[in-house]
């Protein structure tokens, strides 16, 4: 290499050390400038929060035009219904509800507007009091909805002014009834190889069990099976096809909301447990090989026809399950289950 070639070497290398110098340069600005608009904006966005971000509270009522609900605090830090502790109450509402107050930013302040009453502020339609550990409250009211129906005019602390603008999100959540907070029970995995019996009683009435179990091994992917062979009525029922759909429905099992907690007996009588239309108690073994008993009593169906009304065992509490989800069990309560009803096989 001469002397002129190693010269334009040099003066390259000269240049892409300068470029990659002003490359870490720029990029080191960019990120720099990225970080300070970032923090600004989250500034911004804090300053905007017109509640206590850190606040902590030990009790929550609120009315919401149609019902009043007041919760608390228990002594494990457990949140409960004022009304009832021992309601099965799933938080999840309460805690929505906590996160939206303590980030509570409206979507405009309104410092010299219109008379409280074109708000609806002079007889609200909602409100809310929050209250911490030490005694202090937050109180909201929540007057008319904007005209997009979206938004809500709101008040706090009891000040007539500044009016605010809120999404109807906290509102939403504050609409939720009592059952719609219920935290439903479980229900056991019922499958074919851990049902020891079903018996359901209605017009008719119905032993299912199984009379023999067969376990077969796949060669290629090593899983087990499980055949079960099923008699009712000292009848082999194992290819009537309502035996597998109530298998089915057995294995679905699915309480999908509270109808009714603690009822009366005249709530009771019009869900139609004074006159059930079955009666399903059904042997199993659990996890660890114990032998446990779930019983369900069907009362009628509810007035939309999506579900009829059901009680776990000696709890009162009326759920309901959906209509199709309890098709076979019902219609086996009211005519039985013979080997006939079998479609293709008889």
């Amino acid at each position: 290499m001469n002397r002129s070639q190693k010269k334009t070497l040099f003066l390259l290398v000269g240049i892409i050390v300068v470029l990659a110098v002003i490359l870490a340069v720029v990029t080191a600005v960019r990120r720099s400038n990225e970080e300070r608009a970032a923090e600004e904006e989250a500034a911004q966005d804090a300053a905007s929060v017109i509640t206590e971000t850190e606040a902590s509270y030990s009790a929550l009522s609120y009315d919401n035009g149609t019902a009043t609900l007041s919760f608390q605090l228990d002594e494990s830090g457990k949140w409960v219904w004022a009304d009832d502790p021992e309601f099965p109450l799933d938080d999840s509402t309460i805690q929505s509800i906590l996160t939206l107050l303590t980030n509570l930013k409206p979507q405009q302040t309104i410092t010299d507007g219109d008379t409280l009453e074109a708000y609806g502020l002079d007889q609200p339609v909602a409100t809310l009091t929050a209250t911490k550990p030490d005694g202090g409250t937050l109180t909201i009211a929540l007057g008319n909805t904007t005209t997009d129906g979206n938004s809500y005019y709101m008040l706090m602390n009891g000040q007539e002014s500044p009016v605010y603008i809120i999404s109807n999100s906290l509102y939403t959540e504050m609409t939720k009834t009592i059952y719609d907070m219920c935290d439903l029970p479980d229900l056991p995995d019922l499958t074919e190889e851990n049902i020891q019996s079903v018996t359901i009683e209605g017009a008719a009435s119905t032993l299912l069990r199984p009379i023999n179990r067969e376990t077969s091994t796949d060669e290629e992917t090593g899983e087990e099976t499980v055949s079960v062979t099923w008699a009712a009525g000292g009848e082999d029922v194992t290819g009537n096809a309502d035996t597998a759909s109530l298998l089915a429905e057995l294995g679905a099992l699915t309480l999908t909301k509270c109808v009714d907690y603690k009822p009366t007996d005249e709530a009771a009588e019009l869900c139609g447990f004074d006159d059930p239309l079955a009666t399903v108690t059904v042997l199993y073994l659990d996890e660890t090989g114990q032998e446990q008993t779930l019983v369900l009593t069907f009362g009628s169906e509810n007035l939309d026809q999506t579900g009829y009304y059901v009680q776990l065992g000696e709890d009162s509490t009326i759920y309901q399950m959906d209509t199709s989800s309890v098709d076979t069990i019902l219609s086996v309560a009211e005519s039985g289950l013979t080997a006939s009803d079998t479609g293709a096989d008889t």
